[in-house]
């Protein structure tokens, strides 16, 4: 079975709030809901597919009785920041198998203003690595100066990654960090897991967002623009009983499988929404998904070839660098850039023109130990 064509993503909200002190994380899964069914022009009652990760309160079918919904098919996958590209596929894949025909995914969070009392749940490893100081920053840290090490990379060049988000984050009023900066801030900014500097680090944020995923019968009795899903891939990379090789994530399994699906090639991609939960993940995924060569990532991303408007533009909200970064489920807001750019409704002067094929990334769980990937390819209804 292929996703090429088999659904279209066609309602998209990515809820405005920034810091909802005052709001609970399962009104923003409804508001987001709410907001991405009107956007397709469709109601709650018209859902029979939900779609959340295991974080949302009380799980998919706590969720699913607070939006009453009637829905015949309930997906909860968890993965991490890849979780939602997963989530498009899985709706996708759902749709395909006659389970549903119009599949709601929600994301929410409130990181920042309810904070972290407890560590993360990472698995039966986390024991024996958390005495040893491994921390989501330390991990990436870890990748980065492997990265270093092996290939040349300097700080300099990941830098450039933050530098290219924040140029598109001052052209999005909602963005939580919108202003430019240079390298040289960067650089400058307090270390926090040498070689990551804070502004190599995402932003915390509260928010969330939500997509519809219907089939092809249902969109084209829709007005609302569609956007095509053609392809997908997922993959797990672990620690490989201590054999962890620093250097490539999971998309070196997850890119090829999305791109053989979609029947496409690297020079067919308008635009890439990546989800940069560091700046060394963007580097690093941009060479496992074959844009340049493994260990070319730091001079690639050089010069400004993110920006709109130069080679490869990414992330034009500002992605979780700059924008939002809810729950650290940032494929969701990845996801719903690319709907936008799709769409020519991105601000207008981040805008791709003639935006065809889009391809989103998501990266789940540490680059340091263990992960997931999830990459999607989206194009337009003719595509």
């Amino acid at each position: 079975m292929t996703l090429r064509g088999a659904a279209f993503i066609v309602g998209a909200h990515e809820h405005p709030g920034r810091v909802l002190p005052d709001t609970s994380t399962a009104q923003i899964h409804v508001e987001a809901a709410l907001g991405a069914l009107a956007d397709a022009g469709l109601r709650l009652e018209d859902v029979d597919g939900y779609f959340c990760s295991g974080d949302a309160p009380g799980g998919p079918l706590a969720m699913a009785d607070h939006l009453g919904l009637a829905a015949r098919h309930i997906d909860s996958t968890d993965l991490g920041g890849s979780t939602y590209v997963a989530e498009v596929s899985h709706a996708a894949q759902a749709i395909a198998a006659g389970k549903c025909t119009v599949a709601l995914i929600t994301m929410g969070g409130r990181p920042r203003s309810a904070g972290r009392r407890t560590p993360p749940s990472t698995g039966p490893a986390h024991p024996f690595e958390a005495p040893y100081g491994h921390s989501n920053a330390a991990s990436y840290a870890l990748a980065a100066r492997r990265h270093m090490y092996e290939f040349g990379t300097t700080p300099a060049q990941l830098a450039e990654v933050k530098v290219a988000a924040a140029a598109h984050a001052q052209h999005n009023p909602r963005a939580f960090l919108s202003k430019p900066v240079t390298v040289e801030e960067v650089l400058e900014s307090p270390m926090i897991a040498d070689p990551l500097h804070r502004m190599d680090c995402c932003v915390v944020t509260d928010g969330g967002g939500a997509l519809v995923v219907v089939s092809p019968e249902v969109a084209a009795g829709l007005s609302r623009r569609a956007v095509k899903v053609l392809g997908a891939g997922e993959a797990v990379k672990h620690t490989d009983l201590g054999r962890t090789d620093l250097t490539h994530t999971g998309a070196v399994w997850s890119g090829p499988r999305a791109f053989a699906e979609a029947g496409v090639t690297h020079a067919d991609i308008d635009y890439v929404s990546i989800y940069d939960s560091f700046t060394i993940t963007v580097v690093m995924t941009l060479e496992d998904l074959g844009f340049c060569a493994k260990g070319d990532g730091g001079r690639f991303v050089a010069d400004g070839t993110l920006r709109a408007g130069d080679a490869l533009p990414f992330n034009t909200d500002g992605g979780s660098l700059c924008n939002n970064h809810p729950a650290n489920r940032g494929g969701m807001t990845r996801t719903i850039e690319a709907v936008r750019q799709l769409r020519g409704e991105a601000a207008p002067a981040v805008q791709i023109p003639d935006c065809d094929v889009a391809l989103v990334h998501g990266t789940g769980g540490w680059l340091g130990t263990r992960m997931g990937s999830a990459t999607l390819i989206l194009g337009q209804e003719d595509s």
